[in-house]
């Protein structure tokens, strides 16, 4: 039993110093002082240029995976593919927006996918993911590294703020994790709650 325990602990504890790592927010170029008074924030994602896990780049890593998979039976990586894709809207960017509006509420500020009046757009760049596992008694979180550009949505050249997070972990609590989508969608959960958390401090 206290073998156990001290197990729990451990991971509990490991699961915390992720989190702590998470909060670290990088502020590479610039301010976000003018978002003060805006009500509505843009928000658009780019996930043009990102290596997953030992793979450079996501091409690699699709190709790899889905290969091995339709091998396994014909149209199965056709399908993993798709849903590796599909889970961006379903998954990855309803949980970033709503954990980033959820913090921004009091600030007054709207973050919204599109938005075209918008004085103000984030563009929310994945520069890397670490897809993690769980196969029952032995998982592994996620983690996803972010790039945030605050740019004006009338010239998106005019860069106000650059700002980085790397190593975002995501994973659900009490292992009920098995699908990769899940996992991920807690990394943009969890970057989109730090970079609220960022913005209510910074922001008069």
């Amino acid at each position: 039993m206290k073998t156990i325990i001290y197990a729990a602990t451990i991971a509990a504890l490991a699961i915390f110093a992720n989190d702590v790592q998470a909060q670290r927010v990088e502020v590479k170029s610039g301010n976000v002082d003018v978002l003060s008074g805006q009500k509505i924030l843009n928000i658009e994602y780019d996930y043009s240029s990102f290596g997953v896990g030992k793979f450079a780049t996501e091409q690699e890593y699709l190709d790899k995976k889905a290969g091995e998979y339709n091998a396994k039976e014909a149209g199965k990586g056709d399908a993993w593919k798709k849903t590796w894709v599909d889970d961006r809207k379903d998954k990855y960017e309803p949980k970033f927006e709503e954990l980033l509006n959820k913090g921004l509420a009091e600030k007054g500020i709207m973050a919204v996918h599109g938005n075209t009046g918008a004085k103000y757009t984030l563009i929310v760049h994945t520069k890397f993911v670490e897809p993690g596992f769980n196969v029952g008694v032995v998982r592994k979180n996620a983690t996803v590294d972010f790039l945030f550009d605050l740019v004006e949505s009338a010239n998106k050249s005019n860069k106000v703020a650059e700002i980085a997070m790397s190593k975002v972990p995501g994973g659900q609590f009490g292992g009920f994790d098995y699908e990769t989508g899940v996992r991920i969608a807690e990394s943009y959960a969890k970057a989109g709650k730090t970079l609220a958390s960022y913005l209510d401090k910074q922001l008069k």
